[in-house]
């Protein structure tokens, strides 16, 4: 039986696969490699970290979602393309390997790291559920330390958050951890009076900074309406143990800095020996890589063409990666004889932030909305490109509002377990 093999179950690999399924029925065998079991709804990050959503909620089962597709659980470690051969290391870490037919790199991204002394010691990020629990715990961990110290400016320290990076990730984050700890520090009658302080940094103009200028602004005026520091042109020089230094020569005592500066390609593509772009695999419009035949790549592992603008290629976003999965899975049927191939192309059907309460900034089909309207939008969408929870998820959400965030601290996740440098789920 003909096999195709997906490589990583995000957004493009979980919308390929799927998409393979439907369109090749039982004429051929989709495995899908993956470390997890689930998929990663990664938006909704930001709600989990801020005690809004159960983790489950954003963890969309495979073998629920996908009955058809083989999962193979394991991590790809490199690839024999003359032999069209995969390595993997499964969970238990067994060496195994799986020969295709066709394969489809979607592997997805991991923390963009820069030459800063001491952030891979002392940052967190935030791509993946691990890191999303751990910052969770952390904020109420934190709180609790300022509550039980008498010195002053140790309090401060731990009241203070930096995040860095304003990009749509940063930019929820801060902007959802200024509403938690504020909720926090309620429960603590000792820290009365006291606000806890949010820094959010990014060396670009202004925040969310691939966006219009509109909804930057929208996020811009939300954020500070909540006290969140907003300070561009500025970044990190080094880090420690005890607080950062700024690029503007500040030195702010903290004990939390959150890196969401971006991502990187997984280094898996490092290793195959192809030409790239920018670090992402090379392929034609129909996502085919040239002179491989039976190799294809997707998502923020490959460099797509965009079509609507000769000469660039599409960003790394869940939006076009989404897609790209659906038409690779497309393709690659018509590659086995089930319809037509045809070039990725796209229609931009807008943007969606949460900023956290009652606020969000979108701009559906290039209308640009704010407030709780823009959050009726954000929330629509998330359930509708969601592949599953959306009960659960809307129900919590009815939950939070009527009752507020559970605020105990699990300690599931220690910050041994989420280094920056770590290389998360695909």
């Amino acid at each position: 039986m003909t096999r195709v093999v997906v490589v990583g179950a995000g957004f493009a690999g979980f919308n390929a696969a799927k998409t393979l399924c439907r369109k090749l029925g039982d004429s051929a065998e989709v495995v899908l490699i993956n470390p997890s079991d689930y998929f990663l709804y990664v938006p909704l990050l930001p709600e989990v970290a801020a005690g809004i959503l159960d983790p489950r909620r954003v963890a969309v089962s495979l073998p629920g979602a996908l009955p058809d597709v083989r999962l193979a659980p394991g991590t790809v470690r490199s690839v024999d393309l003359p032999g069209k051969e995969v390595r993997y290391e499964d969970v238990d870490g067994h060496d195994r390997t799986v020969t295709y037919d066709h394969l489809l790199l979607a592997s997805g991204s991991v923390n963009k790291l820069l030459p800063v002394p001491g952030v891979g010691e002392h940052a967190h990020g935030f791509r993946n559920l691990a890191e999303a629990v751990y910052l969770r715990d952390h904020l109420v961990r934190q709180i609790e330390l300022a509550d039980q110290t008498d010195d002053d400016a140790e309090r401060m320290a731990r009241l203070t958050f930096v995040v860095v990076g304003a990009g749509y990730t940063g930019t929820e984050v801060a902007a959802q951890g200024m509403l938690a700890t504020r909720a926090l520090l309620r429960k603590h009658p000792r820290l009365a009076g006291t606000r806890a302080r949010w820094l959010l940094l990014d060396i670009a103009p202004r925040v969310l900074p691939g966006l219009s200028e509109r909804l930057s602004g929208t996020a811009a005026r939300t954020l500070a309406e909540r006290g969140v520091e907003v300070r561009t042109g500025t970044s990190v020089t080094e880090a420690t143990g005890d607080g950062v230094l700024l690029s503007d020569g500040a030195t702010v005592p903290t004990r939390s800095l959150i890196w969401c500066v971006g991502v990187r390609p997984d280094p898996l593509v490092d290793t195959l020996g192809l030409p790239t772009d920018h670090g992402r695999l090379r392929v034609d419009p129909d996502l085919s890589v040239p002179g491989q035949p039976g190799l294809w790549a997707c998502g923020d592992a490959a460099a797509v063409p965009d079509l609507t603008r000769p000469g660039e290629i599409t960003a790394m976003t869940a939006q076009h990666a989404q897609r790209q999965g659906t038409r690779a899975g497309k393709n690659i049927a018509a590659a086995l004889g089930h319809g037509k191939r045809k070039p990725y192309r796209h229609r931009d059907l807008g943007f969606v932030v949460d900023l956290g309460g009652f606020d969000s900034a979108a701009d559906p089909l290039g209308v640009p909305l704010g407030g709780f309207p823009a959050k009726v939008v954000t929330r629509g969408y998330h359930l509708f490109a969601m592949p599953g929870n959306r009960i659960r998820t809307a129900v919590e959400w009815a939950e939070h509002a009527t009752l507020g965030a559970q605020t105990q601290r699990l300690d599931l996740v220690s910050d041994k377990q989420v280094p920056l440098e770590c290389r998360p789920p695909h």
